[in-house]
């Protein structure tokens, strides 16, 4: 359970931090459809070098970016890293910001009913209390787990990359998503990145645009789950899940031979095979016929069409 703290110099030295986030993608970019080539968020001021925190999804693929802040000013900024693990993405200002950078705050210490601050790129909603009605495991149908994902209420309209902060004034996570699954009874809300998974890997992200961990196994296959039961809704393109022949509607059942339970279940069993490249035995069934195929799995980022500079 969070406590109150002695609070920030003041209220608008707080918001100041967080920032507008504007990402430019070629059309080229494996994430373009999806995702749109013009990316518009926020980020937070997290150092004094003018580093930016924010949803990685912004600025996937990005082959430019800018800050915009407070002041309607705009400052061109160099991608310096995206997390797949995490969702994490993180620039740096080229120029100075003149912005004093929010604190980061212990996530794990964050509970249900705790008040939060969930705060956007300056606007008449920018700034709106919220409280945390869920702390649990997130699974992404893009091959994306977080343990403990943070889940408040009510949304926040602009959500991705808002800061999610505590009553001490420090900065205890990053907006993510909307979902209408936020807590129960089911009320919708946001889901926001725990801070707490940036702290072992930003000195990483900082001077290498990555974490130095091997990359997990990935097999390009987008899930849904149903009554326990793990569809695959389509594939990517190129991926090694459709160069082993998956389809569509086929049902992941096996894993190594392990029945999956869900859809957390599937990543863990599959990551826990190795690192990247390695070969992962799946079952399937297809029109209610068992199949056993073979998938050579692959690193993501060799997969993205990523930005030289990454």
């Amino acid at each position: 359970m969070l406590h109150a703290q002695t609070p920030p110099d003041s209220a608008a030295e707080l918001l100041s931090a967080v920032v507008g986030v504007e990402a430019e993608v070629p059309s080229s970019a494996r994430t373009a459809d999806s995702l749109g080539t013009h990316r518009s968020g926020s980020g937070v001021v997290i150092d004094d070098r003018g580093h930016v925190l924010t949803i990685g999804y912004l600025i996937l693929e990005a082959a430019r970016a800018e800050i915009v802040l407070p002041d309607a000013r705009t400052v061109p900024a160099e991608i310096v890293a995206y997390d797949h693990a995490s969702g994490f993405g993180l620039l740096r200002a080229i120029a100075d910001t003149g912005v004093t950078a929010m604190r980061l705050g212990v996530s794990a210490e964050l509970d249900e009913g705790d008040p939060v601050l969930v705060v956007s790129r300056s606007g008449a909603t920018a700034a709106q209390p919220a409280v945390v009605v869920s702390r649990r495991t997130f699974a992404g149908y893009w091959e994306y787990l977080l343990e403990r994902a943070i889940f408040t209420a009510p949304p926040h309209p602009r959500f991705g990359g808002a800061a999610l902060v505590g009553t001490d004034g420090r900065l205890l996570g990053i907006g993510s998503l909307y979902v209408g699954d936020a807590g129960t009874p089911s009320v919708a809300g946001n889901m926001f990145v725990p801070i707490d998974g940036l702290k072992p890997i930003l000195r990483e992200l900082r001077e290498h645009g990555r974490a130095r961990a091997p990359p997990q196994p990935w097999l390009g296959v987008y899930t849904v789950e149903r009554g326990g039961r793990l569809t695959v809704r389509r594939l990517a393109e190129d991926g090694p899940a459709a160069a082993a022949g998956l389809e569509p509607g086929d049902v992941i059942v096996a894993i190594g031979g392990e029945t999956i339970t869900s859809q957390a279940d599937f990543y863990r069993k599959l990551w826990a095979r190795g690192d990247a490249g390695v070969k992962v035995p799946l079952s399937v069934v297809r029109s209610e016929r068992r199949i056993e195929l073979i998938v050579k799995s692959a690193n993501r980022e060799a997969w993205l069409r990523l930005d030289p500079a990454l």
